[in-house]
Order: structure tokens, then sequence, then C-alpha cells
């Protein structure tokens, strides 16, 4: 049965080709102090850097720099972010970027004023925010995370080997964000394909939840159908304006907490993923795709029926004569046989994992409590290495 809830998103958005004119009536809102926050050139190299400063000077605001921000963000790459905003007394931290940019601006804005360490009070105990909180804008270049319109936030310890998300309240999310998917163009065809991994990943994750007749399933079964049709599409021509569009549309709203409402979300995926690139430091959307395979098969048979709906219902698997454990069990294959075809890495060994790491993955696996099965370290372990 469907559970109460309540629903909030502030998150304002300009989307199109004109989107980044949005800056205009956003900038105003702002002290004149800007952070802009951005990652290793690539946004300097395609033109939107230039384009951002040229808004930023048109509309009076002094600009202060913090680049280099890396698609896994650390704790050392936060406390010197905290440093160049307590610094510049940023009224505004504008993240220029892909999901990690985001991500971190938004670690930085609840950084600046907190007394304590954030990453014990965000990331080690899950508190939230109780100091003042630095707005922030984004200007996306990447389709993959949806930080665009969430609180989430992730960031790794190197020291501890671990990779942990925060999803903050709605007093984080960015206050607008500008979708131009021109700008996504550019974007190396590796990162591309790991973007549009992830953004699978968050609807599935939300998906294979809950036994109910949820409506949020029949919305995801529909972005999904829409959204393998698009994917195939930017594969075959990354410039297809359409099929770019749709992937970034589909990203921001596979998490932007709308779908999720009415159901538990599992997220283990994700815990598994990150869990691997805390110890490989490898791209996110790949190490998803690297364990997600294991991971379902090995649950399956605690929901046949939903994992039976998914294969017919998004990969147009007939059931006719089969069980629901042979129906869904062809669509796995079905999506196996795609991810393959998109040219997603499939095995953490790809990505630098060895058998020598399997157990230090293992303690750094977190275990969620919203899906069809609460792993044991005995199933990760195996997990894990069903997925070298």
């Amino acid at each position: 049965m469907l559970g109460d809830f309540t629903y909030c998103n502030p998150t304002k958005l300009y989307f199109g080709k004109d989107a980044l004119g949005g800056l205009n009536e956003e900038l105003p809102k702002y002290g004149r102090n800007v952070l802009l926050v951005y990652g290793g050139g690539s946004v300097k190299k395609n033109g939107v850097y230039d384009k951002v400063r040229e808004i930023l000077k048109a509309n009076g605001k002094r600009v202060f720099e913090d680049a280099g921000v890396m698609p896994n963000p650390t704790t050392e790459k936060l406390k010197e972010g905290v440093e160049r905003a307590r610094a510049a007394k940023a009224d505004l931290i504008l993240a220029v970027g892909g999901g990690s940019v985001c991500d971190y601006a938004k670690a930085v804005s609840v950084s600046v004023h907190c007394e304590e360490d954030p990453w014990e009070k965000y990331y080690i105990r899950f508190e939230e925010p109780s100091c003042e909180i630095v707005p922030v804008g984004c200007v996306l270049t990447m389709a993959g995370t949806g930080s665009e319109m969430n609180g989430g936030s992730v960031i790794t310890n190197h020291a501890q080997k671990l990779k942990i998300g925060h999803v903050f309240g709605e007093e984080v999310f960015p206050k607008f964000s500008v979708l131009n998917p021109e700008f996504t163009f550019t974007v190396p065809r590796y990162q591309m394909i790991s973007g549009i991994y992830d953004i699978m990943s968050h609807i599935l994750e939300q998906y294979f939840s809950g036994t109910d007749d949820n409506t949020s399933d029949y919305i995801m079964e529909g972005m999904l159908r829409s959204f393998i049709h698009s994917a195939d599409a930017a594969a075959e021509n990354p410039l297809d304006y359409e099929a770019r569009s749709n992937i970034m549309r589909t990203a921001t709203w596979a998490l932007n907490t709308f779908v999720a409402k009415g159901k538990t979300t599992d997220w283990e995926v994700h815990m598994l993923g990150q869990a691997v690139a805390a110890h490989t430091d490898a791209t996110h959307g790949m190490t998803l795709a690297a364990v997600s395979l294991p991971y379902y098969r090995h649950i399956l048979p605690y929901a046949p029926e939903k994992f039976k709906k998914y294969a017919v219902n998004v990969w147009n698997v007939n059931p006719a004569g089969k069980s629901d454990q042979e129906a869904a069990e062809e669509g796995l294959a079905a999506m196996e046989n795609w991810m393959k075809k998109l040219g997603l890495v499939m095995r953490i060994s790809e990505l630098g994992a060895t058998e020598e790491m399997i157990d230090g993955i293992v303690k750094s696996t977190l275990v969620m409590q919203g899906g069809y099965k609460v792993l044991t370290e005995d199933e990760i372990r195996a997990i894990l290495k069903e997925s070298l």
C-alpha cells in the first residue's frame, strides 16, 4: 500500500539551448561574491567557462575560483573548497560541470559555516546542517547524477577507504540549475556512456523495491523505455540534440525525489559500486554497471514477480509459457546484451579491482534496508567475486 509522503522540490530549472540566460534572472538575487567551482578544465575548452564568466561580469559579481574538482571529490578537496569559500566570503557557489562538481559544491555549502568536521557530521553521522548554508546554483555539462535537482552529495575519504553519499534536505538543493543539452556534446564517449548507466541505475534502485501497485513504477517503466531508445540514439550519434535532451531530462527526473515517493528504494548497487570506487577511484557509472547484474541475479529469487514485470514492460519479453523466474531471467539477459552493446564495463577487474581487494571492498560496503534482500557480509563478498 502506498505510504504517506510530503513532496517539495525547490530547484528552479532553466532547460534548453537558451537556458544559460537564466543566470541573468538568478544572479541579482544573491550578494556580490561568487565562488565559481569547476573541474579539470573541460569547461574552458568547450567555451562554457567564458560564457559564464561574461554573464557574471555583466551582473557585477566578484568572482573567486575553485578549480580542479575531481570525478570522485575527496575530503582533502572539500577542506580546500571550504577555505576558498571562507576567504571569498561567498554569497553564492556556482558549480559549472557534471554531477561531481554539483555534489562537491553542496558539500562546501554546508561546511563553510560548520564548526565541526564535515566528514564526521554529514558522512559518518548523517546529520543535517545546523549552520548557515551558502546557496548553490549549477550549470550542468554532463548528464548522469541528477545532482542538479536534489540534495545528494557524495564524498570520498581515501584514508578510510570510504565513498559515502549524504542526501541532504531541500534547504541544500540547488536554488537553480541551467541545463543546455548542447553543453554535453563534448563529453568524452566513455563518460557519456558512464552517465547513461548511472541514470538507468538511479531508476532501477527505486523501481526494485516494494510490492504494491505503485504509480511510480509505471512512470519509471515509461522513463526506462524512452531512455533506452534515447541512449541508443546518442550512442549512434552523440550530437543528436533530441536524444541528448531526453537523456538530460531523464537524468534530472530520475533522481529529483519525485519517483521515490511511496517507495522504500534500494540503493545497494550504489553502495557496492561506491565501495569499489573507494578502492580503485574508478568512474562512478562504470562501477555500477560492473556490479549490477550479479546483484540483481542474486536478489531476483526474492521478488520474481517484480523482475518479470520489468522484463515484460521494459524489455518486451514474451511471458507466455514461462515461469516468473524464467521471464525475469530473460529480462536481465536482454539488459546485459544492451549494456554490452553500449560499451559499458561489465567486470570490476576491468576497473582495477583484484581478488586481494575483495575483503577491503566488503568492509567499505554499506548495507541498505529498502530492497528485496538485506545482504549479509558473505553475500556481499559472493556478489563482488561474481563481479570480478
